[in-house]
């Protein structure tokens, strides 16, 4: 965990003239840094953050910090620097660019001298437009960090963020972010806001006049793509893409006007409405409650396109903006901003708390021309799932923000109260405490789609991205170890996604594809069906299509051979109604059984040879989906085994509880079931450990090999190996593809020689450290009673991620040569099964509760 010491800082900075001078400020704050945090000094530059390995894959820089929003409302991300950056605000979508007008600021006055800052360091110019000059040259930012001295720590640990500024000011500031990201609740864990509650302290023996800005652009209209045809291109590593030309910039038919309310005074933001209502249109609100005190001076309107003197001359003054509520409507080019400035004077030891809030009410998310759907949060907010069209109008923003100003401490509590069990597991170490809840952050930021509630879906369908660079739901192979979270937090969503699954698996469609992989192989176009009937999906469909109705997005790979997905759906099945906190869901499992059931039979079609297990065929056509496998494989074989056990279970539970005569499918289950278990060992076990494959001869340790034993294990049904060939395994992927591979310092590589030896040095995915499926291996590690091995494997991913300007983007994959691919990636949600395998693990409090109702309390 990068972890920075903090010091009383005596150095003087000087700027050129005196309004421009500041001074870095000795003396003790008494701000603390939250436990288990991920922590970083304001502003700090990284020396060698990890890079991308392909040209054609996302990445943004390592100045990411916390997402703010709830899952499937769009979110905003606040830097460590303080910049605003991270806007996916259009579902599936990313964006990312700071705003430099989106922005809080402080002045201070003493009595005998003044200052104010932007609480951000200065932003880069646009590269992409330099004429438009210096951002905001009027303004003064906040001095950034240096490896020497400190101005101040960033600290995360999701969804609360704290930010501590020192030295600057007399005062004691700090600001701590959130949203009601809450386990067991489907309602608030919904909500498009973010809350910021700004503490303030005069530790001096005088008074200080303090004035807090919040300075926040129209931005209505900004996210919605301009290219109605989504054109898919494949990338340089075959993968396809589709165009996302957002409306950024765009001004017409904006306004700003005030607004008032019995415990709020605010702002809104708007812009010109289509009916019915379209994406990327609706409402912000900027809001605050008013407070004995704390007066308040709203401006509706203020050019950001200039120096920012407009603003910045009379607050960094005295702390005053020119107010007024100026509604006209902006025509093109003609960028608008609001500001609001909470003053207050301070007396020698006084505090004080203000809480601001950042709201928006964005309620339909569109995919392929002509459709959409509403947001989870409508339900509650504007109108139920199932009304008229253009019921949902997109005016509720200030009704959110008045929500969060009242009911912001419960919410706060109660995030306390669910992370608490976690953070006194002082058996487990910090860092992976920290990581626990850091790694949550992609159920908001990564691309995630809610949907408002209906008869069918009484939550909502949910569904995540696989990574913004894989830009498609759910892939089932992945979440098969990154859904750990949602199950064990939100268990209701887990079911929604299965469900989906459960639904698409009898759907067909023909729709020939040119498959990717076989471009970057050189082996010409070779096309496929979209979907095969009884074939499980890969994924869940992507936002420029139509989710969760066209399904298998990805034609990297023919999906319909592939020979992991149905054992992983079974499986997942089975898992989320033994483990789910709000216990075991007979409907839900009898609503999952007959494409269980058509899953499996539609696989063992390949058991080409009719040994009861499926072959491989020669093609990569599993999770590892660049590492070809050929024959009955270690990866595949013990998934399968293990679905075949926990098919058994649900039919012998259906049947004993439900009714269901299930009786036909135990025989043929169990029949297949006895032929797979006589073969597995006698074709893949060499001595110590499990061969890759059966006919490819591929001389390597494969470190996921045994996935499907940890599951069986996992479950409480039978192992798929014994328990001596599964340590003898384990042994053999630590010394080869851990120790062996750069000392265990940056975790597990894929696949490796017994020596630790790469088989082809320019090989990808045996090369590569999976964050996901290292975490993934370290629960099975702990399961098998080697908790040494499993903290040892987490903190060496943990710490290449969070030292190597990687959090908030977690990547898939990351190298020795200090690249990585596919950040914002599902997988690492992984780090969860650690959780579920610690030693006396409990559920989290508050996660079993019940779905609520659709209806508004």
């Amino acid at each position: 965990m990068a972890r920075f010491g903090l010091s009383a800082l005596k150095s003087l900075l000087r700027g050129i003239g005196s309004r421009r001078a500041y001074f870095l400020r000795p003396g003790a704050s008494s701000w603390k840094a939250p436990a288990a945090s991920w922590q970083r000094p304001i502003g700090l530059g990284w020396e060698q953050p990890y890079t991308v390995r392909y040209a054609s894959n996302l990445d943004d820089g390592p100045s990411h910090g916390m997402p703010l929003g709830g899952f499937g409302a769009g979110c905003i991300g606040r830097a460590p620097d303080g910049n605003f950056n991270l806007w996916h605000l259009d579902g599936g979508e990313h964006w990312f660019g700071v705003i430099p007008d989106c922005q809080f600021a402080l002045f201070e006055s003493n009595g005998r001298s003044s200052r104010a800052h932007a609480l951000a360091v200065k932003p880069d110019q646009d590269a992409s437009r330099p004429e438009s000059g210096e951002p905001l040259a009027a303004w003064q930012w906040y001095p950034a960090s240096k490896p020497e001295q400190s101005t101040g720590t960033y600290a995360a640990r999701y969804p609360l963020s704290s930010t501590n500024y020192t030295g600057v000011f007399d005062a004691e500031v700090s600001c701590e972010a959130f949203s009601p990201i809450l386990p067991g609740d489907y309602q608030r864990t919904s909500y498009p806001v973010a809350v910021f509650v700004w503490r303030l302290k005069n530790p001096t023996n005088k008074p200080l006049d303090l004035s807090l800005l919040l300075s926040w652009r129209n931005i209505s209209g900004w996210f919605t793509n301009t290219d109605p045809s989504a054109a898919v291109e494949f990338r340089d590593d075959g993968s396809p893409e589709h165009n996302y030309a957002p409306a950024i910039g765009s001004t017409q038919g904006q306004r700003q006007q005030l607004v008032d309310q019995a415990d709020l005074q605010g702002i809104l933001l708007e812009a010109g409405r289509s009916s019915p209502i379209a994406e990327g249109q609706g409402q912000w609100c900027i809001a605050t409650s008013p407070q004995a005190g704390v007066e308040i001076q709203r401006c509706s309107r203020w050019d950001p396109s200039g120096d920012g003197s407009e603003i910045w001359g009379p607050f960094s003054q005295d702390g005053s903006i020119p107010q007024g509520n100026d509604t006209r409507v902006s025509g093109a080019a003609d960028p608008a901003s609001a500001a609001m400035a909470l003053r207050c004077q301070l007396a020698p030891g006084q505090s004080m708390e203000i809480p601001v809030v950042i709201s928006w009410d964005l309620p339909v998310t569109a995919f392929a021309t002509g459709t959409r759907a509403l947001r989870r949060y409508t339900d509650f907010f504007g109108g139920k799932a199932g009304a008229t069209e253009g019921a949902t109008e997109g005016t509720n923003a200030a009704a959110i923000a008045a929500e969060a100003l009242r009911d912001w401490p419960s919410w706060h509590s109660q995030i306390e109260a669910w992370q608490k069990p976690v953070l006194e597991r002082t058996d487990l170490p910090e860092t992976l405490r920290m990581a626990l809840f850091n790694e949550l952050y992609d159920l908001a930021s990564g691309g995630s789609l809610w949907t408002a509630s209906s008869p069918l879906d009484p939550v909502g369908q949910f569904g995540v991205l696989e990574c913004l660079d894989y830009s498609w739901y759910e892939s089932l192979d992945v979440r098969l170890y990154g859904s750990f979270a949602l199950l064990q937090l939100w268990p209701e969503l887990d079911k929604a996604v299965l469900r989906s699954f459960a639904r698409a698996i009898p759907a067909a469609d023909a729709t020939p594809r040119p498959i990717g992989w076989y471009f970057t192989q050189g082996k010409g176009r070779v096309e496929a069906a979209r979907k095969v009937a009884g074939a499980t999906p890969h994924d869940l469909g992507a936002p420029n299509e139509l989710p969760f109705e066209a399904t298998n997005y990805t034609a990297y790979q023919d999906c319909n051979l592939w020979k992991d997905l149905a054992s992983d759906f079974v499986l997942q099945v089975w898992r989320t109604f033994c483990l789910a906190p709000n216990g075991n869901d007979l409907r839900f499992l009898a609503d999952c059984w007959p494409a269980c059931v058509q899953a499996l039979r539609y696989l063992k079609r390949f058991d080409v040879n009719n040994d009861g297990l499926p072959d491989n065929g020669g093609a990569p056509d599993q999770t590892f989906d660049d590492w070809p496998l050929k024959g009955v494989s270690a990866y595949c074989g013990a998934l399968w085994i293990a679905a075949l056990e926990a098919a058994l279970a649900m039919a012998q539970r259906l049947q004993l509880e439900s009714g269901l005569d299930t009786s036909s499918e135990q025989r043929e289950f169990g029949d297949w079931l006895g032929q797979s278990r006589r073969n597995f060992d006698a074709l893949l076990w060499n001595g110590e450990y499990y061969r890759i494959d059966a006919e490819s001869g591929t001389p390597v340790v494969m470190a996921d090999q045994l996935c499907g034993d940890f599951y069986a294990r996992l479950l409480g049904l039978p192992a798929v190996v014994a328990d001596e060939r599964a340590s003898s395994s384990l042994q053999a992927v630590k010394e080869a593809c851990f120790l062996g591979f750069q000392g265990g310092q940056l975790g597990v590589a894929n696949g490796l020689r017994r020596d630790g030896t790469p088989l082809d040095p320019n090989g990808t995915h045996p090369l590569e450290v999976w964050t996901g499926i290292n975490f993934g291996l370290a629960a099975y590690y702990r399961l098998m009673g080697d908790g040494k091995t499993a903290e040892a494997i987490c903190l060496a991913v943990v710490n290449q991620v969070y030292a190597g300007g990687l959090q908030f983007r977690t990547p898939e994959a990351i190298t020795a040569v200090n690249t990585f691919r596919a950040c914002h990636y599902l997988r690492a949600m992984a780090i969860w099964a650690l959780w579920a395998t610690h030693t006396n693990w409990q559920p989290i409090p508050g996660a079993e509760r019940p779905a609520i109702a659709s209806e508004r309390a």
